[in-house]
């Protein structure tokens, strides 16, 4: 079974959700969510969810439910093919 494993870090109650770039081998997106209650975990599954073209329910936080600094596994996705599509929607360097 494929899966894969994405390092992130969020940043939330900011103005959009976004995918902002990397942090060394982290992913930075930003999620309109406060960070109560779960709801900013469940904004990530949903947004990189709707990214990477499967169900939200094919993701899950393995690490750092409380932390900015989390683990995403990613079930159903080879890493070099979530990875391809991730970086469709990053933001173009300048």
């Amino acid at each position: 079974m494929a899966e894969t494993r994405l390092k992130v870090m969020v940043t939330p109650r900011s103005s959009k959700n976004s995918l902002l770039g990397y942090n060394g081998d982290e992913l930075k997106i930003s999620l309109t969510a406060p960070p109560v209650e779960g709801a900013a975990n469940e904004a990530l599954v949903k947004f990189l969810a709707r990214l990477l073209k499967i169900r939200p329910s094919s993701l899950k936080v393995t690490a750092g439910q409380a932390s900015r600094h989390k683990t995403v596994l990613v079930e159903e996705l080879e890493q070099d093919v979530a990875y391809e599509l991730l970086k469709a929607h990053l933001p173009e360097k300048k």
